[in-house]
């Protein structure tokens, strides 16, 4: 059984991984909107991934006889400046989610929890994958600079995912 303690910090990171499906499934929509369907279907298939890692959670806390407790979720931004700032929001999200991992692992390991702490594991290794893909994104659309021909290529490249 899980403590309290526990539970209710897994079912706040439940409610980030869940908030993070919602923040690129809306930056999806905005680059749909700007033709950029490359770059949305990327950031879909991130929505989709993200909404896993929050079930992994929920799975979790259910077969640690914990009690889930489903947050509100914030409405998250919808239009952003342009590709590179949304992947740049993006990339700043996912330090946050990381920080978040971070903190779990450590109560898990102030309470002495070693079935949550490695758990946890896959999380931060998943967390430095997650960093470092959109980090590239991010570098790539900096190199591009907004020249037309390299967004275009980058987007049919995104859409490869």
């Amino acid at each position: 059984m899980i403590s309290k303690t526990m539970q209710d910090a897994i079912n706040e990171q439940m409610k980030n991984e869940l908030f993070s499906s919602y923040l690129y499934l809306s930056m999806a929509a905005y680059f749909a909107d700007e033709g950029w369907d490359g770059m949305a279907a990327w950031m879909h298939k991130q929505a989709d991934e993200e909404k896993e890692h929050g079930m992994k959670f929920f799975n979790y806390l259910v077969e640690r006889e914990g009690r889930v407790e489903l947050k509100a979720i914030d409405k998250p931004k919808h239009s952003w400046e342009s590709p590179l700032d949304a992947f740049r929001e993006a990339l700043e999200h996912e330090k946050f989610i990381t920080a978040k991992i971070h903190e779990l692992y450590e109560k898990a390991t102030e309470e002495k929890d070693s079935a949550t702490r490695i758990f946890l594991e896959w999380y931060v290794d998943e967390q430095v994958e997650e960093e470092a893909s959109v980090s590239k994104i991010v570098q790539m659309l900096e190199r591009i600079d907004g020249h037309m021909s390299g967004m275009y290529m980058l987007d049919s490249q995104l859409a490869k995912r």
